[in-house]
């Protein structure tokens, strides 16, 4: 992987540890995702208008396939992401998620798409694996995930053991959504023909008629955002939907001049940004063991990307 393209990816990841840390703070629901898509697609219209005027007009039936299941798949991510965090904590669901979707997109990669990542590429890739279990709590997360529940087991105790066994289970389910999306986006930008913000920003579009239909379907009309939800929200999804696509748009151009199979494990640099703000701006435990993780995890990218 080129110095340029590991760069991209390197911004990406700091973008994308940032608005993942807004969006748990906002601890928005189905609601936020929409609120957020609508963000995006109004902050990102004259770009999304320049590279469609440019685009649309060569595109064909695959094309167009493609957008859709990038738009379903990315809608069931965003969803199980912001449940994860609101009944998980940061430090679990974020490694979880960003870790298990990269390394099944790398296996992917290989047996799909004809790349390889030798034998530095492998080892790298275990060293993100590694740095995962340690960031979302190492040994003592992995007792506390099986320990059986007894009258001896205190509220507090049952209370945090079900939130971590949320958390991973969010976290695991978030990554099968996210390796799923980075293959077809990654099809569609080095072999369908499409720009990278074309297939976020059509995606968005498509995004946003599902998420409304999500909430219909939940709750009906009562389900959908009112005003005081609005104002509650507003500020982090605006900022989400403004910056959130700019951590994905500069993945994809890294994908179209670097194997996936590598970008999409070295973005995983986002989670020692994770660790930190975690750790130092939520007061989540296990600092130490997260920071250990996330050096496992860099020195996996520094394998990749050198391989």
């Amino acid at each position: 992987m080129s110095a340029f393209a590991l760069s991209l990816v390197l911004v990406a990841a700091l973008i994308h540890a940032s608005w993942n840390l807004v969006a748990k703070r906002s601890g928005g629901d189905t609601r936020f995702a929409l609120i957020t898509g609508l963000a995006n697609a109004i902050v990102w219209a004259p770009a999304g208008a320049w590279f469609g005027w440019q685009e649309l007009g060569g595109y064909g039936s695959t094309q167009w396939l493609l957008i859709l299941a990038s738009a379903l798949l990315h809608t069931l991510y965003f969803v199980t992401l912001l449940r994860g965090y609101r009944h998980g904590d940061l430090t679990v669901v974020y490694p979880l998620a960003r870790g298990s979707g990269p390394l099944v997109t790398a296996m992917c990669a290989t047996l799909f798409l004809g790349e390889a990542l030798g034998v530095g590429g492998w080892a790298g890739l275990a060293g993100i694996v590694v740095g995962i279990v340690l960031i979302a709590g190492g040994p003592a997360m992995l007792r506390s995930l099986f320990a059986a529940a007894d009258e001896r087991t205190g509220e507090a105790a049952r209370a945090q053991r079900d939130r971590l066994r949320a958390g991973v289970g969010y976290g695991l389910l978030t990554g099968l959504f996210i390796a799923a999306y980075s293959v077809i986006d990654g099809y569609a930008v080095k072999y369908g023909g499409m720009s990278p913000v074309a297939v976020d920003y059509f995606g968005t579009l498509v995004r946003l008629p599902m998420v409304l239909l999500l909430l219909l379907f939940a709750g009906g009309v009562a389900a959908l955002p009112d005003r005081a939800y609005l104002k509650q929200v507003w500020k982090p999804a605006l900022l989400i939907g403004a910056v959130a696509p700019v951590s994905y748009v500069l993945v994809l151009y890294a994908v179209q001049i670097a194997p996936l199979s590598r970008v999409a494990p070295a973005r995983e640099v986002s989670m020692l940004f994770a660790a930190l703000m975690g750790g130092l701006l939520l007061g989540e435990r296990d600092r130490t063991a997260r920071l250990c993780g996330a050096a496992c995890i860099a020195a996996g990218v520094v394998a990749l990307a050198w391989q």
